[in-house]
């Protein structure tokens, strides 16, 4: 089968597209037809772990060790990337009871990765679910991660009707789910993001867009019951003033300086600074469907590219100007 081999750490130029053996399912396995996976900011950071520092890393030391071990210290362990995916069933172990032959799915390997290939294997306990009747493969493929962990992180905030809700990073997967989500809620929601990418937010239809350059939220006088910080690149201080009484800030990344924070915040005052990590479960992408199903989330595509210009999808999502999701398909040989 043809897959994008990643056997050094660097540039996008290090993804070479070859041929390697099809995997082959054990018995509590699922072999998949990967019909689309995406580009996200878990890829390219994974294909060239070896120059991200702990600084630049946007988690606790210990979290970014743990990542170097994992994906390898000198070159990756895993040489096949793509988190995430839409695709067919084309075989099943005979353990597997969820799934059959010829069902259209969609999943989360998360570290896994292995979705930049034709065939990929997963267990049938594994993020894994049925794609929305609603989406195509290309749109299913760009859902998974963003959305399982905004839902999660999200759901633990008891956010109500009419509440203000901020997303701080609302282009990039996580926070384009979190803006959905939080407006499926109740929530009035305000994102922030870079210029290129207003547009895109205020297409999920988000009330309220700050472009970042031009605008400081927390200068604008504005308050709000929940600031979700998806890059943790805000601090408590900076925040106090934008929050209610009885206001949140919550980190999706996040350093010691952020855990301190919140240890500090839950001894004293109302305004409370919150860390949370989200695991991803197939419990929470089966939720993640039928928000789709109902319309709740959508995904928007800025471009598609053929598995054989992988390292281009990626040069464009580092340049920074992408606006939606980026795609890259196995079905068709043309970009559009």
């Amino acid at each position: 089968m043809k897959a994008i081999v990643c056997t050094k750490y660097g540039p996008p130029e290090v993804l070479q597209l070859k041929e390697v053996s099809k995997p082959a399912p054990k018995d509590n396995e699922v072999l998949i037809r990967v019909r689309a996976t995406s580009v996200n900011f878990g890829d390219t950071m994974a294909r060239n772990f070896k120059a991200i520092t702990p600084r630049e890393f946007n988690m606790l030391f210990l979290f970014w060790l743990m990542a170097k071990i994992s994906f390898g210290l000198r070159e990756p362990k895993t040489t096949i990337l793509g988190s995430e995916f839409a695709g067919e069933i084309e075989a099943v172990g005979k353990d597997v009871k969820r799934f059959k032959k010829g069902d259209q799915v969609f999943g989360y390997p998360g570290q896994s990765f292995g979705a930049y290939a034709e065939y990929l294997c997963m267990p049938e306990d594994g993020v894994l679910a049925i794609k929305p009747a609603n989406m195509t493969h290309e749109e299913a493929a760009v859902v998974p991660y963003g959305a399982i962990m905004a839902l999660n992180l999200l759901r633990k905030m008891n956010i109500q009707p009419g509440q203000k809700v901020l997303v701080n990073g609302a282009s990039g997967g996580i926070g384009s789910a979190a803006v959905q989500i939080a407006k499926h809620f109740g929530a009035e929601v305000t994102g922030v993001c870079g210029t290129p990418r207003l547009e895109f937010v205020k297409s999920l239809r988000a009330d309220k867009v700050i472009d970042y350059t031009k605008d400081d939220f927390t200068k604008n006088g504005e308050t709000y019951d929940l600031i979700f910080d998806i890059l943790g690149k805000s601090s408590f201080s900076q925040c106090q003033s934008s929050l209610k009484p009885n206001g949140t800030l919550l980190f999706a990344s996040f350093k010691m300086k952020q855990l301190f924070q919140m240890l500090r915040t839950s001894r004293a005052g109302t305004r409370k600074v919150i860390c949370a990590i989200a695991p991803g479960s197939v419990e929470d992408l089966i939720s993640v469907k039928e928000l789709v199903e109902t319309g709740k989330i959508k995904s928007i595509i800025d471009r598609r590219y053929p598995l054989e210009e992988a390292a281009e999808a990626h040069r464009y999502v580092e340049q920074g100007h992408k606006r939606g999701n980026v795609v890259i398909t196995l079905e068709q040989n043309s970009r559009t």
